[in-house]
């Protein structure tokens, strides 16, 4: 099986570190201190307590692995690598939106950064492929699942 690249910012693979760094220090002796005081509790084999603290382990270790696989595989945008004159992983892309009468700004980034509620979307959905590439003034078409949106590109900046 193929692993597909994983694009990231140095701010996500920052997060995504500092993620792994708490899952596999605090977070993983706390999870090992509630076993140890459910195992207490007595016969195993009928504590809730055991079983759900048995759970949270096995989450937490799918996690860690998640983490650890996907720091080493991934690609990171520099920086000093985004360029301003193209719309790219680690831009922050204003836009025109037709439709709307609006002006809307997006972050885009890789796909394991995506924050809806910072209008950061992923360079593989399909705004974010949309835009990737085009330059300021070029006019892009986007499919979305609402129809087809046009937009202007006002600005592009680093993010």
């Amino acid at each position: 099986m193929e692993e597909r690249e994983i694009i990231l910012t140095a701010e996500g693979f920052n997060k995504l570190e500092e993620e792994l760094k708490t899952l596999k220090g605090p977070k993983k002796m706390e999870v090992a201190e509630r076993i140890k005081v459910a195992r207490e509790f007595g016969d195993i084999s009928e504590n809730s307590e055991y079983d759900d603290a048995k759970n949270e382990q096995a989450l937490l270790e799918a996690r860690i692995q998640e983490i650890e696989n996907m720091l080493r595989i991934a690609k990171v945008v520099d920086d000093d690598d985004v360029s301003t004159r193209k719309a790219g992983v680690g831009t922050l892309v204003t836009v025109y939106d037709y439709e709307f009468d609006e002006e809307i700004s997006y972050g885009i980034v890789g796909a394991t950064e995506v924050d809806i509620a910072e209008n950061k979307i992923s360079n593989e959905s399909p705004v974010g492929k949309a835009l990737m590439g085009h330059k300021k003034g070029d006019e892009v078409e986007v499919e979305t699942p609402g129809g087809m949106v046009k937009y202007k590109i006002v600005s592009i900046q680093r993010l």
